[in-house]
């Protein structure tokens, strides 16, 4: 590709970043290549949406409550969830790039020996923010957790969406 169509491309893409979310201050994270942002401010009057936190899909919804009802590894249950914001945020009229804080909750992976899979998080999630076809990224938490109220599941995500007025 030559250079003018990459410098073209880049302020296309800057041009709908800013139409996405003008008015809406997002600080980059000092992390090279950071897939999230270090802070986010909202100017008045900004509509702000606040999903609850959304879990991987249970496998057999009439499974006892004790039973392992999630599956996959965390990357996959990320994918998973991250599809489920989308949708939820979409019908509040929101898209992800509307985005502007995450909470990530994760358990450690049992095949893993319960350690935390933060790059099976980090493949999904870039998959979904600071892409091309969606740029915008968020400010994020992740932490781990013992565990969450459905069991197998390795993470569940809490999200803030904001529209500038």
């Amino acid at each position: 590709m030559s250079l003018n169509k990459t410098v073209v491309g880049m302020g296309i893409l800057l041009a709908a970043s800013s139409a996405w979310a003008a008015g809406i201050e997002r600080v980059p994270s000092t992390y090279p290549n950071s897939p999230i942002l270090q802070s986010v401010t909202l100017p008045a009057n900004t509509e702000v949406t606040y999903l609850s936190g959304l879990l991987p899909d249970p496998v057999d919804a009439k499974a006892p409550k004790d039973q392992v009802r999630a599956a996959g590894n965390t990357e996959a249950q990320a994918r998973v969830v991250l599809r489920k914001v989308e949708t939820v945020l979409a019908s509040q009229g929101l898209k992800l790039a509307d985005v502007v804080q995450l909470r990530v909750y994760l358990v450690g992976d049992p095949a893993l020996g319960g350690k935390l899979d933060f790059e099976g998080l980090q493949v999904a999630f870039r998959e979904f923010f600071g892409n091309a076809q969606q740029p915008l990224k968020p400010a994020r938490t992740t932490v781990q957790v013992a565990g969450l109220v459905l069991p197998g599941a390795l993470i569940e995500i809490e999200a803030v969406a904001a529209k500038a007025p």
